[in-house]
């Protein structure tokens, strides 16, 4: 008879590599069904990134951001995000960031988590960046809006290795 007390419960070991592709006990999940409800189930606070089933808090290894911005679009005045769970939101453009190796970053899922940008989305967004007279700095524009970017100092986005098979 399994053991009914949740302390008891041995927790299976979950993460997220930093491309966002979830492994349960080094397997990758690949099922489109169990990827929704983990994404969906997803959660994040003081002591880090969890699932919460029932009673049991599962922890969640996440290396670096769970969502990862895989697309992004110009629809009229604004810059709508695809995510690499393929749902899409609006850019809030006050939340985008540049980290120092010229990463992309940005406030998804109505700002419960920060999403890292791939190299095609930032080359994406980048078409709407204006470079400053001395090619050093740059502002999104978007229709008569301009807003400065953190961080954002004409660099290339940081260039990684193809991903190897676990």
């Amino acid at each position: 008879m399994a053991a009914t007390d949740p302390s008891k419960w041995t927790l299976p070991r979950i993460a997220v590599d930093r491309e966002g592709v979830w492994f349960h006990e080094s397997e990758e999940v690949t099922h489109a069904g169990m990827l929704a409800s983990l994404q969906s189930d997803l959660r994040r606070d003081g002591q880090g990134y969890y699932l919460q089933v029932g009673v049991v808090r599962v922890p969640v290894d996440v290396a670096d951001t769970p969502f990862v911005v895989v697309r992004v679009e110009k629809d009229g005045d604004r810059l709508t995000m695809i995510l690499n769970d393929l749902s899409r939101e609006p850019l809030d453009p006050e939340t985008l960031r540049f980290s120092d190796n010229g990463t992309p970053y940005s406030s998804v899922k109505g700002g419960m988590f920060e999403g890292r940008w791939s190299r095609a989305a930032t080359y994406q967004l980048l078409q709407q960046v204006e470079p400053d007279a001395s090619g050093e700095r740059g502002t999104l524009v978007l229709g008569a809006r301009r807003y400065a970017v953190p961080g954002l100092g004409g660099q290339e986005p940081e260039r990684r290795s193809p991903r190897t098979a676990n």
